[in-house]
C-alpha cells in the first residue's frame, strides 16, 4: 500500500465491484479530509456479521452515523473528554507502580504486566471493579474470548452475510453470530447490573463510566442495554484496550532499541525528578524529551495500519479530487507517518522532530494514533494518560536492553494484538533505583481504591 501511495498521489481508489474505496495516505490530506471535513466522513460502512448480528447494532465502534451514534457519543464524551479524563490520573498513578513492582517480581514478562495494568484500569474506569487476578476473573475471561471471536468474525470475507445481506434473514443463517451475541449481551448486562446492586447497598463505591451513565440516564435518552454495550466497549467493543497495551510496549521496544535516545530521556528524568522520588503527572510539563520519545515510537511503529473504515454521507471534495457519497475511506497509518514532507527522513527514529528550537513541544505536528475526527476513540484522553505515566515510571525505574539472544520483529505489536504467541522482542531490564528504595516509593497510595 505505501508503495502505491508513493507511486499514484495522496488518495488511491480501489474498486470492487459496487464497492469504492479510498485509501488516505498522506498528512496533509488526512488533516483536510478526515479531520477538518469529519462530520462527512462519520458514518461508517455496513457490517452485517461484526456489527449486527454479533453486536446487535449496539457496538459504538461500528453503529451507523445517526439518532443511536450521536446520543452514545454525547455520553462518552460527557464522562472522557480531557477534564473528566484528569480525575482518573491517580487511579492510572496507581495501578502504573504496579508494573515496576511486579517487574522486580518477574522481569521476564514486562508484556504480561503492561496487559495487566490496562485490564485492571479499564474494568475499574468501567465499572468500578478491582480485578487483581484479571487472568482469571470469570468476567474478564469470559470477555477476552469474546474479543477473540471478535477478531475472527470482522476478518474480510469470513461471513458470507457481508456479501448477501438477506442472509441476515433465514432462521438457520448465522447461528453462532446470534449465539454469540445473546452471551454478549448477558455478559454486559451482568456488569451493569453489579454496579445498581453496589448503588443500592449504600456503600461508598468508586466512580465510574457505569455508574455515572446510571445516575445521568435521563439525561442521554439511553435504554440500559445501550448503556451496557457503551460501558462493555471500554474493554471489549473497541479496541482502545489493545491499542493501550500495544502503544506501551512499542514504547518501551523503541527504548532498547535506540540506546542513544533512551539515554537522552534518562538524562532528562534525572534532571527533573531525579532518583529519590517517584514521578508523578505533575512533571508532564517538564519533561518534552519523553513526551516526543513517545510521539516517535508511535510514528515510528503505528500500533494500527489502517483502523476502523469510515464511509463518506456526502460528496468531499479535497483539491481536484472528489470523493462520492457512500465511499468506504480508510486512513492509511503506515503510509501518513511515512509522509517525508511532514516526517523528513520516515524511517529514521528522530525524537528530536517533535521539539521546536526553543526546547518546547511542538504544537504544528501531531499523529493519528486514535482514529479520525467524529470517530476518533473518545477514550484517547484516559488512553494517552496511561501510555504515558506507564512509560513514564518504567524509563525512571529500569534501563532496558534488547536480549541478544532472542529474535526481534519490530513491527509485531503494530496489529494492536497483544495475544503473540512468539513474543516481538525479548526486554532486559536493569535497575536504576537501589530495590528497597524502588520498593518503597512504588507503594500505592491508600487514597486509591
Amino acid at each position: 500500500m505505501a508503495g502505491w501511495i508513493d507511486e499514484y498521489g495522496p488518495l488511491i481508489t480501489i474498486r470492487s465491484k459496487f464497492e469504492r474505496t479510498v485509501i488516505i495516505g498522506r498528512y496533509k490530506a488526512a488533516v483536510e479530509i478526515m479531520e477538518n471535513q469529519g462530520k462527512l466522513l462519520a458514518d461508517r460502512p455496513r457490517q452485517i456479521a461484526a456489527g449486527e448480528m454479533f453486536t446487535g447494532g449496539m457496538s459504538i465502534a461500528f453503529v451507523p452515523f445517526g439518532d443511536r451514534f450521536r446520543r452514545m457519543r454525547r455520553a462518552l464524551h460527557s464522562h472522557l473528554q480531557p477534564k473528566a479524563a484528569e480525575a482518573y490520573q491517580p487511579l492510572l498513578m496507581s495501578h502504573a507502580k504496579s508494573i515496576v513492582l511486579d517487574v522486580l517480581d518477574n522481569p521476564q514478562n514486562i508484556q504480561h504486566h503492561v496487559i495487566t495494568y490496562v485490564a485492571t484500569t479499564i474494568m475499574k474506569v468501567a465499572y468500578g471493579k478491582n480485578t487483581p487476578t484479571h487472568a482469571t476473573d470469570p468476567s474478564v475471561v469470559e470477555m477476552r474470548q469474546i474479543v477473540k471471536q471478535f477478531t475472527a468474525i470482522i476478518r474480510p470475507g469470513a461471513y458470507l452475510v457481508d456479501s448477501i445481506p438477506w442472509l441476515k434473514y433465514l432462521p438457520w443463517y448465522g447461528r453462532d453470530l446470534k449465539l454469540a451475541f445473546e452471551r454478549f449481551k448477558i455478559l454486559h448486562i451482568n456488569q451493569l447490573e453489579y454496579v445498581k446492586e453496589q448503588m443500592q447497598s449504600n456503600e461508598d463505591i468508586s466512580p465510574s463510566f457505569t455508574r455515572y451513565m446510571l445516575e445521568n440516564s435521563q439525561s442521554y435518552g439511553l435504554t440500559e442495554t445501550e448503556m451496557a454495550f457503551l460501558a462493555g466497549a471500554f474493554f471489549g467493543g473497541s479496541d482502545s484496550r489493545r491499542k493501550t497495551s500495544a502503544s506501551i510496549c512499542t514504547v518501551l521496544m523503541a527504548a532498547a532499541c535506540f540506546p542513544e535516545e533512551q539515554a537522552k530521556v534518562e538524562a532528562e528524568l534525572d534532571a527533573v525528578i531525579g532518583r529519590h522520588r517517584a514521578p508523578t503527572f505533575a512533571d508532564q510539563g517538564s519533561l518534552p524529551r519523553l513526551q516526543a520519545f513517545i510521539s516517535e515510537a508511535l510514528r515510528w511503529r503505528p500500533v494500527s495500519s489502517d483502523g476502523l473504515a469510515h464511509r463518506t454521507i456526502k460528496d468531499v471534495i479535497w483539491e481536484n479530487y472528489c470523493i462520492p457519497a457512500g465511499t468506504t475511506v480508510l486512513g492509511n497509518h503506515w503510509s501518513i507517518s511515512r509522509d517525508p514532507d511532514v516526517y523528513p527522513e520516515p524511517d529514521a527514529f528522530k525524537p528530536q522532530r517533535w521539539i521546536d528550537e526553543q526546547g518546547d513541544l511542538r504544537d504544528d505536528l501531531k499523529f493519528f494514533v486514535y482514529g479520525f475526527g467524529r470517530r476518533v476513540c473518545p477514550g484517547q484522553h484516559v488512553a494517552n494518560r496511561s501510555v504515558y505515566i506507564a512509560v513514564l515510571l518504567v524509563l525512571w525505574a529500569y534501563k532496558l536492553t534488547l536480549d541478544p539472544t532472542k529474535p526481534l520483529e519490530d513491527m509485531g505489536f503494530m496489529g494492536g494484538s497483544m495475544v503473540n504467541v512468539v513474543l516481538p522482542c525479548t526486554f532486559e531490564l536493569e535497575k536504576r533505583i537501589p530495590e528497597t528504595e524502588l520498593r518503597s516509593m512504588m507503594q500505592h497510595d491508600p487514597g486509591v481504591v
